[in-house]
């Protein structure tokens, strides 16, 4: 598969680092949320390359996650605004920032802290669970398939094919359309759990 066809697979993952997985794309939404706007300031800080930076802030604007505004006529010169979608990414960026300072800290600390102007406090990111509160760890969390991929295991096994294991589903299902053809089946394993939306 191709990097520019990620997108296509079943899997949000997937399709998320369609539109952020650049290795530019993150730092500037990382400076738009700095309050950085203005083609100029963008490439003075990052330090890429200008036809680099355009294509990249091209694609985030018609991915959604930024929009062009105009602040000056004659002539016309845009900033880039983060958009609802982009300002949607704010909680992975401080994720991963968090991320960074506990695993790829060179000795110093941490290049920034973030402050919660609520409490007045330095903050940490914590994922909790969005029904009872708790802290989430990656063993008391399990996934389970959303609607497209339980119509492709069922369609599956009432054509009677072997379902492919979990590592191959969103690849699998990418070109199965409910009520439509089949991929060709390939090495599968037993079936992954199952459930309605």
């Amino acid at each position: 598969m191709k990097w520019n066809d990620i997108d296509q697979q079943v899997c949000s993952v997937a399709r998320a680092l369609s539109v952020v997985g650049e290795r530019w794309t993150l730092l500037i939404v990382r400076d738009a949320f700095q309050g950085t706007r203005r083609f100029d300031d963008f490439q003075r800080s990052l330090g890429v390359t200008r036809h680099r930076l355009s294509e990249r802030l091209s694609r985030l604007v018609d991915d959604g996650v930024m929009r062009k505004v105009a602040y000056r006529q004659k002539p016309v010169r845009y900033e880039y605004r983060l958009t609802r979608k982009g300002l949607a990414l704010y909680p992975i960026l401080v994720s991963l920032s968090h991320w960074g300072d506990e695993w790829l800290d060179d000795g110093s600390g941490p290049p920034l802290r973030y402050w919660h102007s609520r409490c007045g406090k330095v903050m940490a990111p914590v994922m909790s669970c969005s029904e009872c509160g708790d802290t989430l760890k990656p063993e008391e969390v399990s996934a389970k398939l959303g609607s497209r991929l339980t119509a492709f295991v069922k369609a599956r096994r009432e054509a009677g094919e072997e379902i492919p294991p979990d590592s191959a589903l969103a690849m699998e299902a990418m070109r199965f359309t409910p009520g439509g053809s089949e991929p060709e089946s390939g090495h599968h394993s037993a079936p992954p759990e199952v459930i309605d939306d």
